[in-house]
């Protein structure tokens, strides 16, 4: 019975394990992996490369499926299933052309590998131009040939790799909706291409769209690319309703998008979702917010989206992008000095306090933001305490990097145990492409600004000026950027198949 019970936790085990070695590679870069086709798009994971090039870690998988990796600002898509353990090695140099796979992921790899070693050449072959141009019946001829011929190839590498009977279904279906958005091309590009206003698609036309959208909730579920061709579908029709709903273009196209999805009666619930969902992370939900069209966002979020892990997600994305709310308590999570002495950020204080998260392995750290951040505390100390957050990933790390880019500058320097694992890290939204960044806290403990990424930002200085009852001097000095890609999470995309280009 024991047995049994162990065998069904493992079977059910959501965790990933991931070790890998990129000969070459710099301990300043980090691995990242990224649920591909989710809504948040926030990393899972950020795992630490030591000198030799090799790291090592874990997360929980959300879901079988596709996985961005992230690697010195360059990616790679893995297929990855709950539960396995899988080694990665190759040069950092030539990360993501070239790398490896080995252990429990190796077979649905080599898998995917080989069909997209078929795909870049077979996508030579095809010229959309020319097939836009064809008679309707032609260009139906030609893309179920383009789909055999592929499909063959799917299953031949199948067999040969003996790859999972669900990511043979993945890519059968990432098929499927590449092609759809082939059949969309037609439909739009074809009556210019060939001087026909006229054409309208035909019963054998829109019986293969329906037969290819057969499965439209797992399509939808399980493929960016599905939901681009239906963005693209309908973008014609939306423009039109938001000109005659939206003159004046005052409401945010999340709103108007949502009402517009409100007409469109037989499409599923779950299609709505993802693609208000995508509308909202790819434009609406920013730094810049206003607190006005976040209680919109809010409100959109909370009564249009049924799913609930799109609207968790969605919630969750809103909040690390537009960060906690001003006038928030601060979090309460424990952080430890260099001495093991407890400390918290929250609790009222003496004086207002600015507050630095930040990490060894942010670049240029040492040289840009630590010699500005000195001048600034020289300026304001009289009126503002300062803490240094580290969320280095060991207590030793945090050791050595306070020691070597505070000295000299006042202010208490503390650790968050697991760094971005950390309870503060989780309560404040803090992910590696948020770092470093910098937020107000008063004397009672809320926060009392945004997070800042730039302390060349005149908002800050402004910020900085309330809270202190100072006047910085107007000087001109050169802008620090401490954050250049703060957006890069939810803008990544998985890559399309090579037929739909």
């Amino acid at each position: 019975m024991m047995l049994m019970v162990a065998f069904v936790t493992l079977s059910c085990s959501k965790k990933i394990e991931v070790t890998g070695n990129f000969a070459g590679g710099s301990p300043l870069e980090r691995i990242e992996f990224i649920e591909a086709s989710g809504v948040a798009t926030l990393p899972l994971t950020n795992i630490g490369v030591d000198e030799k090039g090799s790291f090592s870690g874990s997360f929980e998988a959300p879901k079988d499926g596709m996985y961005i990796m992230s690697y010195a600002g360059k990616t790679a898509m893995i297929y990855l299933k709950g539960g396995q353990k899988f080694h990665i090695s190759g040069k950092a140099e030539n990360f993501p052309t070239q790398f490896t796979i080995t252990g429990d992921a190796k077979n649905n790899n080599d898998f995917l590998k080989n069909i997209t070693e078929f795909i870049q050449g077979y996508a030579t072959k095809i010229n959309v131009g020319e097939l836009v141009t064809k008679k309707e019946d032609q260009f139906i001829v030609a893309i179920k040939k383009i789909q055999a011929d592929i499909e063959k190839n799917i299953d031949e590498s199948a067999k040969k790799t003996s790859a999972d009977a669900e990511v043979v279904t993945f890519k059968k279906d990432e098929l499927k909706a590449s092609l759809l958005g082939l059949l969309n091309q037609y439909e739009v590009a074809h009556p210019q291409a060939t001087q026909n206003p006229s054409y309208k698609p035909s019963a054998n036309f829109k019986k293969l769209e329906e037969e290819w959208n057969k499965d439209s909730d797992r399509l939808v579920k399980n493929h960016p690319v599905y939901r681009n061709y239906l963005l693209q579908k309908y973008n014609s029709e939306f423009q039109t309703f938001q000109a005659a709903n939206d003159k004046n273009h005052t409401a945010l196209d999340s709103e108007t998008f949502s009402k517009f999805l409100d007409t469109k009666k037989d499409m599923p619930q779950l299609t709505k979702d993802y693609l208000l969902a995508f509308v909202l992370a790819s434009g609406d939900v920013s730094p810049n917010t206003t607190p006005e069209n976040s209680k919109k966002i809010a409100k959109l979020i909370q009564d249009k989206v049924k799913d609930a892990t799109i609207k968790k997600d969605l919630e969750r994305i809103s909040y690390v992008i537009e960060g906690p709310k001003i006038g928030e308590e601060i979090s309460s999570a424990s952080l430890v000095d260099k001495d093991g002495k407890t400390e918290k950020l929250s609790g009222t204080s003496a004086k207002p306090k600015l507050v630095l998260f930040y990490t060894s392995w942010n670049p240029y750290i040492a040289e840009r933001t630590f010699p500005v951040l000195k001048e600034v505390v020289n300026f304001y100390k009289s009126k503002v305490d300062f803490a240094f957050v580290n969320l280095d990933d060991t207590k030793e790390q945090f050791t050595k990097t306070s020691a070597a880019v505070l000295k000299g500058i006042p202010g208490k320097s503390l650790y968050a145990e697991n760094g971005l694992n950390s309870q503060i890290a989780k309560d404040l939204g803090l992910y590696g492409f948020k770092l470093p960044s910098l937020v107000i806290v008063d004397k009672n403990g809320k926060i009392a600004s945004k997070f800042f990424f730039d302390l060349g930002d005149q908002e800050f200085v402004t910020a900085m000026d309330k809270v202190s009852g100072l006047k910085a001097p107007m000087v001109e000095q050169p802008q620090v950027q401490l954050q250049n890609d703060l957006l890069a999470p939810q803008n990544q995309q998985a890559p399309q198949p090579a037929p739909t280009k």
